[in-house]
């Protein structure tokens, strides 16, 4: 027997090991999509609708067939018979399907939607070529915010969908009618976020190349394996026959899960031309035409005792769904996530939902950091504010009265989830004290006498991750299988080669799981190369998403190496002549315990297990030391985090600064403390951006006012503060290693912290925080948004808390 990774001892990791892919990249060395170049290589730009509704009533394309360096031009009518289109399902009884054509055929429902893509020499004789391809619409009415689509006599966007209404459900929890009825304090309100992007500093993109019947894609995916069963299925291909190749890939943030169109065109596009082919997405059709995010209006209404103790919730959910289902998450992602996680780290004993995702002619709304979870922390995280202000209790002080106990986990929510391990009155505690919250709140009271506008927030969320199979069957989703898988290859100089599944886009998957691995077969993490994701030599799985990198890796990649080091023992034991259970693997060696001059270099050893010496390998051994490991994940695990922050509003201008932010998080052991500090970082800095300015505006038409980074605005460095991270970790008792996922939580708590502070700092000026992002212009008493941005969406009640 050998030791098992939760009794071995554990050199690397848990280690603060610098990122090993770091060098190669900062040297310029990264080999990312646009890096890649094939012989023949073509350049393809897409044409895309010009009217947020319009029929289509033909598509000329002759003149930009002749243009100097054009090698194929497509439109829907050049496609090829039977392609199919992006059905995304979902096994739920108030589901409407949608059909996403891979080019428009009779109808376009929003800005951007591709209706002709062109290949050429290079990418700019590509565009303008698709300047000459000419579009004949016949524009009708836009359906542009989730009032318009509920309307009386609204255009209907889909025959599939009755009312617009692409998903609806409901869910109901204890007696939340008696609770309401016995509470000393009600409050009610309507919360608002706006459309929003992940805006990866890399846009999408993907090259297309035949070889005969068989596909190779490069893309930077999150899922290669979905998207090599989408592409297959669509171009009626078995799946041996399409290859996705995943580079260097910069950043994803859910927006690289999903597969559009492009994608699929992409691989037509290919085949017709004779050629590879290359598209590399522009900011300006990144921010038109990816997938968007969050847009959604929450009425929340608390019911609670005199004491400040939750009773109840309920809860009517609107998302804003865009024109599709997006592939292969589906609109039901956004609005179910928001309200499954709404009761949050709460002891709430009932709690009533009903939600619904609504077609409109945007994009698509899909995955992005925090999906459906920071809409909820901040409409319950500003509750619990306003519930402590009601009472004249520190919101601090609310928290505690409402936390869950740590000795009541594995803990029932009011939504049905069992939340497996935490301990969030220990978390705040530590985060008050990292924030120096006592000493902050007098200089508040100081700075408050001399006329600024200082506040201090608080939110505590938890958040599902590292879900597999059973999570996504649960949700009724088809088309995300749920497991993963590593290979794990010792070669004949004792150097190691794993192939992972699940493809990185910065998360740092070289540096910890080459840290997994290390420890598992005792050699150096310069000896250990990990390879990203190529579908023809990586094992089957789903991909990178969901804050699932951490228990994969515990599941998946620690068991691979485990296999390998029992072979790697077993081969040593007849070199040494001794019992495996005597050895010691550690170092690059292999020795007997308590004699040191008895051991063998891990090369040495390896070397014999691919060439076998005179008397061979011990009975039942085979040659190589290779093995594969799947993993399903229980889960989910739910990780959480208690944040806080300072502000201060400039009382003539609105503008916010924030001054000083802590947070303190329990995501289980940490594999590497470097990497997960820097995931946080990155998370609220995401998060503050989407808390003080990242929005999509459209106007009345369903025309983009905001297509460009100066209208788009994401957080630089000059705007946040430095970061107080802390850790507590509290094992999950569901995953290997108790590791829990953590790579979104930054996102889901800072817009809730934000706000509170931001509200917080206004309160004395009469100004109320309801809606997201927080605009300079809203805080200064007499100002106010557009009517757009602020009309009440139907149903919703005038009075507030």
């Amino acid at each position: 027997m050998i030791a098992s990774p939760a009794t071995r001892p554990a050199t690397w990791v848990g280690a603060a090991v610098k990122r090993v892919e770091d060098p190669r990249l900062l040297r310029g060395r990264g080999r990312y999509l646009d890096d890649l170049e094939l012989p023949g290589l073509l350049h393809a730009a897409f044409v895309r609708s010009l009217h947020a509704h319009a029929r289509v009533r033909g598509v000329e394309t002759a003149l930009a067939r002749r243009a100097s360096g054009v090698a194929a031009v497509l439109s829907a009518r050049d496609l090829p018979p039977g392609l199919g289109a992006l059905t995304p399902r979902l096994e739920a009884p108030e589901f409407a399907p949608t059909c996403w054509p891979v080019l428009a055929t009779d109808r376009v429902r929003f800005v951007g939607e591709p209706v002709a893509v062109v290949a050429a020499a290079d990418p700019y004789r590509a565009v303008d070529a698709g300047e000459l391809v000419h579009v004949d619409y016949e524009p009708l009415p836009g359906v542009a915010s989730v009032e318009a689509a509920l309307a009386a006599g609204a255009p209907a966007l889909h025959a599939s969908c009755e009312g617009n209404v692409l998903f609806t459900a409901r869910h109901a929890q204890g007696d939340v009618a008696g609770a309401f009825a016995r509470a000393a304090v009600v409050l009610r309100e309507t919360f608002r976020h706006g459309r929003c992007s992940a805006a990866p500093i890399e846009t999408r993109g993907l090259i297309a190349a035949w070889d005969g019947d068989a596909l190779t894609v490069w893309s930077g995916t999150q899922v290669p394996q979905i998207l090599r069963a989408a592409l297959a299925a669509a171009l009626g291909l078995g799946q041996h026959r399409v290859r996705v190749v995943v580079p260097d890939t910069g950043g994803g943030f859910g927006q690289k899960m999903h597969v559009l169109p492009e994608d699929l065109a992409m691989a037509v596009l290919a085949r017709v031309a004779g050629r590879p082919v290359k598209w590399l997405e522009t900011r300006r059709e990144n921010l038109a035409a990816a997938s968007h995010a969050r847009e959604q209006r929450m009425e929340v209404e608390l019911a609670a005792d005199a004491a400040g103790r939750v009773l109840a919730l309920r809860a009517s959910i609107a998302s804003d769904a865009g024109a599709y289902h997006a592939y292969p998450v589906t609109a039901a992602l956004e609005p179910l996530g928001s309200a499954g996680i709404l009761p949050g780290p709460y002891a709430i004993a009932a709690y009533a939902y009903e939600v619904m995702a609504v077609a409109t002619c945007k994009p698509p709304l899909g995955a992005y950091r925090g999906v459906g979870m920071a809409m909820s922390v901040f409409a319950l995280e500003r509750l619990l504010d306003c519930l402590a202000e009601r009472l004249g209790v520190d919101p601090a002080e609310v928290r505690r009265r409402n936390l869950i106990p740590p000795g009541a986990y594995p803990f029932e929510s009011a939504a049905g989830f069992v939340y497996d391990s935490g301990d969030f009155p220990e978390m705040l505690a530590r985060a008050l004290d990292l924030g120096a919250y006592e000493r902050r709140r007098r200089e508040q009271a100081a700075a408050r006498g001399a006329g600024r506008l200082i506040g201090i927030g608080l939110s505590c969320y938890t958040e599902s991750t590292g879900g597999g199979s059973r999570t996504y069957r649960r949700r009724g989703m088809t088309e995300v299988p749920g497991p993963e898988a590593a290979t794990v290859r010792m070669e004949p100089d004792g150097t190691v080669r794993c192939v992972v599944s699940f493809p990185s886009q910065g998360q740092g998957h070289a540096t910890t799981v080459a840290q997994v691995v290390a420890d598992a077969l005792g050699v150096a993490l310069s000896r250990i190369a990990v390879v990203a994701p190529d579908t023809a030599v990586a094992p089957p799985g789903s991909g990178t998403f969901a804050s699932r990198g951490a228990v994969v890796q515990a599941g998946a990649v620690a068991r691979a190496g485990d296999l390998v080091r029992q072979r790697l023992l077993d081969v040593a034991a007849a070199l040494l002549e001794a019992s495996p259970a005597d050895l010691v693997l550690a170092a690059g060696r292999v020795g007997v315990r308590g004699a040191p001059a008895r051991a063998l270099d891990v090369a040495e050893v390896a070397h014999a297990a691919y060439a076998p010496p005179a008397g061979g390998l011990p009975p039942g051994a085979t040659p190589g030391l290779e093995a594969t490991a799947y993993f399903d994940p229980p889960g989910p695990a739910y990780a959480g985090a208690v944040h806080m922050a300072s502000v201060e509003v400039d009382a003539e201008t609105g503008r916010v600064r924030v001054l000083s932010y802590a947070v303190v998080e329990d995501c289980g052991p940490l594999i590497n403390p470097v990497i997960v500090e820097g995931q946080v970082h990155g998370a609220l800095a995401q998060g503050i951006g989407e808390a003080l300015g990242e929005r999509l505006v459209y106007d009345e038409g369903g025309q983009l006012l905001t297509g460009t980074l100066m209208d788009y605005a994401i957080p630089t460095a000059a705007g946040l503060p430095p970061f107080e991270v802390g850790h507590l970790e509290t094992p999950s008792p569901i995953t290997p290693g108790g590791y829990k996922g953590m790579g979104e939580g930054g996102t889901v708590g800072a817009p809730a912290c934000i706000a509170n502070a931001v509200a917080d700092a206004v309160r004395p000026i009469g100004v109320s925080i309801t809606a997201l992002p927080i605009l300079s212009e809203t805080l200064v008493p007499g100002e106010r948004l557009p009517d757009q941005f602020l009309e009440p969406w139907p149903g919703a009640h005038a009075e507030g808390t």
